[in-house]
């Protein structure tokens, strides 16, 4: 077997051992033949004999959970390797172009306008598309430099606009419920994710994961300068847009969800492209499953460890700074 089918088959395998180990542990353990018997009870449409409170921990608490983690996983880390790959930049991550803050924004006027669950996710996910649609807008604008460079500038002026409102919110808001209430949000979480949060984030995470792999071979011209490209007969711009777009979907759909989370997008496809290389028909698919392996991973830690559950921005920073020096240390000596 090559070297890609070893990784790919690997980071399966891991994802599957740690989706057996997410739904057996927490404050209600379960064993592993109980989750098989009952998973193929659903299967077949056989009868399980198990205990009730058994059946609805597994489909109603962490099943919704453990397929959010994995959804918004493999999503933040295909993002951040069209983002790295578009950019031909190691360190860019999804919200480079203002996503996470466009959704922190919409998540927080909706908490601060004390709006339900679901008009917070809309509003969080309608945000981001904005942020975005505003940097492109801004970007496209300026003419006469390099336009993924103003890309990247108009992005971090916006994402400091936003950042500001979000910082002006937080002020203004009820410090006795607003503000916990914002600041929960802000550090990331999945303990409220539900069946419809999986039902509405699934469709999303496919309309943005179709493109790209669909222009998986364009998408690898993307990293060589736009006048060689453009010689080899890619449209640039076009692929751009679109790469844009597919990811900013992906990445306000997570952040509706789960808040905003960092290090994902950033640490992941760089292991990924440790392993396959940077060929993006192979890193896409090794990303997405070291991603939905990763965050599963770092979400079954932060219920498990302590007595109170743990934010997954603050555990994934824990966890990815690590690995990110660890990384660059021996790239470091492989390049020497």
């Amino acid at each position: 077997m090559s070297r890609v089918s070893l990784a790919l088959l690997g980071a399966l395998a891991v994802l599957v051992v740690l989706v057996a180990i997410a739904f057996s542990v927490g404050r209600y353990p379960i064993a592993a033949g109980d989750l098989a018997t009952l998973l193929w009870a659903k299967l077949t449409g056989a009868g399980h004999g198990l205990d009730s409170t058994v059946e609805t921990v597994i489909l109603k608490i962490r099943g919704p959970r453990v397929l959010a983690a994995i959804l918004i996983g493999a999503a933040l880390s295909a993002a951040g390797a069209a983002y790295q790959n578009m950019f031909r930049n190691p360190l860019v991550s999804p919200d480079i172009l203002g996503v996470s803050a466009g959704a922190a924004v919409g998540a927080v006027l909706g908490i601060f306008l004390s709006l339900n669950v679901i008009m917070i996710q809309s509003l969080a996910f309608a945000f981001g598309l904005g942020a975005v649609g505003l940097v492109y807008i801004t970007a496209n604008a300026v003419r006469g430099h390099d336009p993924l460079l103003v890309l990247v500038l108009a992005g971090v002026v916006v994402g400091s606009l936003l950042g500001a409102s979000v910082a002006l919110m937080k002020y203004l808001a009820d410090p006795y419920n607003q503000l916990p209430a914002i600041t929960f949000w802000l550090l990331g979480s999945l303990a409220s994710a539900n069946p419809e949060d999986v039902r509405s984030t699934l469709p999303l995470m496919l309309v943005g994961l179709v493109p790209m792999w669909l222009l998986r071979w364009r998408i690898n011209l993307l990293s060589l300068d736009d006048e060689e490209a453009r010689a080899l007969g890619v449209e640039t711009g076009r692929i751009r847009l679109t790469v844009i777009a597919a990811a900013t979907l992906m990445t306000s759909a997570a952040v509706a969800i789960s808040g905003v989370i960092g290090w994902i997008g950033l640490v992941i496809p760089h292991f990924a492209r440790l392993l396959v290389g940077p060929d993006f028909s192979r890193l896409l698919p090794t990303s997405v499953l070291l991603g939905a392996a990763f965050l599963l991973g770092v979400d079954t830690l932060a219920r498990t460890v302590a007595r109170i559950e743990i934010p997954l921005g603050v555990l994934t920073a824990f966890v990815g700074t690590p690995l990110f020096l660890w990384q660059l240390a021996t790239a470091r000596r492989g390049w020497q």
